[in-house]
């Protein structure tokens, strides 16, 4: 009998949110799933690593540990620590909200899947393109989809998959898109306000103001109801500006 392929996965909303329960209960059916997830929300944790402080591992059922930090260190404590031997995948997700264009440098869910591309085990991202109450069940079903696919051929070392998938039936879904990465317009990132002290304080965040118009990006791709799926490198060098700045004389 063939064994099943270990599939690890995380997430940055933590171990309760519902995305990670939707896509831990879908995927069960094609491996052996351990759950390492952070303890809390964790969300824009970005690629960060837990350095100063100890982290700990609660296990409190089968194949489930809940750890006291990022979305990183879950998938370095999962590989070196927890699993037996290293996943054949690892899946981040699914994502309560886009991750799209610029949001990959800050999210957490983007990140542990870069962990496992640097690692060289295959690994997808999966975010769902909503801003409340979500349809869990649309992204459950193209994320088992997608993961099928990439059991079956595996990825080209050093690359990841990005995958968004819109907050629609799956009737309405128009078909998947292989995109590049778009570009974000965050507004006005910075909030301010006034405790009732008098005292200001301020929330990073600000008010999302779109997407730029880029053919064949990822928000494009959202925006025209299709599952947007973006190759990214881990090695993130420009060769193209290498060749031109190699001629520079400093």
């Amino acid at each position: 009998m063939k064994k099943k392929p270990l599939i690890l996965l995380s997430n940055d909303d933590g171990y309760q949110a519902e995305g990670i329960l939707v896509l831990r209960k879908a995927i069960k059916r094609l491996g052996a799933v351990v759950v390492v997830a952070p303890d809390q929300q964790r969300s824009a944790a970005s690629h960060s690593i837990t350095l100063h402080s100890p982290l700990r591992i609660e296990n409190p059922e089968k194949d489930l540990y809940l750890v006291s930090g990022t979305p990183t260190d879950c998938v370095i404590l999962a590989v070196h620590e927890i699993l037996n031997s290293p996943p054949d995948l690892i899946l981040s997700g699914i994502n309560h909200g886009p991750n799209l264009g610029d949001d990959v440098h800050y999210s957490g869910t983007v990140s542990a899947a870069y962990e496992g591309g640097i690692m060289g085990i295959p690994s997808i991202a999966f975010s769902l393109a909503m801003n409340e109450r979500g349809r869990f069940d649309t992204a459950a079903h193209f994320a088992m989809r997608i993961t099928k696919k990439v059991l079956k051929e595996g990825l080209p070392k050093g690359i990841i998959l990005n995958v968004n998938i819109p907050d629609l039936p799956i009737s309405k879904i128009k078909g998947c898109a292989f995109t590049k990465q778009g570009k974000r317009d965050y507004g006005d990132i910075v909030v301010e306000k006034v405790d009732p002290k008098g005292r200001k304080y301020y929330w990073i965040g600000g008010n999302e103001n779109g997407f730029e118009d880029i053919p064949n990006s990822d928000c494009n791709a959202i925006r025209a109801g299709k599952v947007s799926i973006t190759p990214l490198k881990v090695d993130i060098t420009d060769v193209d500006a290498l060749k031109s700045i190699s001629s520079w004389r400093i």
